[in-house]
C-alpha cells in the first residue's frame, strides 16, 4: 500500500471520530499539506505532514505509516507522530481559561445545578406535605 486517502487515514488513526467528519473537514480547508487546502480524495504517502484545524488549535502530524482499518487507540503512535508546536496547546489552555473567567454568576442560560434548585422550589410535592388540620379552641 503505497497511498491512502486522507479521509480514511485520519479516520483510521483517530484524528476525527467519523469519516463523514474527516470529509467535511476537508472540503471545509480544515485540512492542510504543505499549506495547501486538499480535498477528502487526496492520497497521502508516508512522511507527509498534514495539518488539521480545529479552532483554536492547528495540530500537525507527521504520517509515518498507512492504513485504511480503524486500530485502536495504542496502535495510533505506530501510524502517526504529533509534531504540533507547544504554542498551539498554550493557545488551547487559555481559551479553556478565558472561557471561565468571562461568565458572570447570573448571566446567561441557567446551569443544571440551578434548574434543579428551582424545580426543587417549585415542585408542588413538597407543598401537599404540611398538615393544615389546626385545632382552634374557642
Amino acid at each position: 500500500m503505497n497511498e491512502v486517502r486522507i479521509d480514511k487515514w485520519m479516520w483510521a488513526v483517530r484524528i476525527f471520530k467519523t469519516r463523514t467528519i474527516a470529509v467535511e473537514a476537508c472540503k471545509k480547508g480544515r485540512v492542510s499539506i504543505n499549506n495547501v487546502t486538499i480535498k477528502p480524495s487526496r492520497m497521502i504517502r508516508t512522511g507527509d505532514v498534514i495539518e488539521v484545524r480545529k479552532p483554536p488549535v492547528t495540530y500537525s502530524f507527521k504520517v509515518l505509516d498507512l492504513t485504511e482499518n480503524r486500530m485502536g487507540a495504542k496502535l495510533v503512535p505506530l501510524y502517526l507522530e504529533n509534531v504540533t508546536p507547544p504554542e498551539q496547546y498554550e493557545l488551547l489552555e487559555l481559551s479553556k481559561i478565558s472561557g471561565f473567567i468571562n461568565r458572570a454568576k447570573g448571566t446567561g442560560r441557567p446551569t443544571k445545578k440551578d434548574r434543579r434548585n428551582l424545580d426543587e422550589f417549585t415542585d408542588p410535592t413538597y407543598i401537599d406535605d404540611f398538615d393544615f388540620d389546626f385545632d382552634f379552641e374557642g
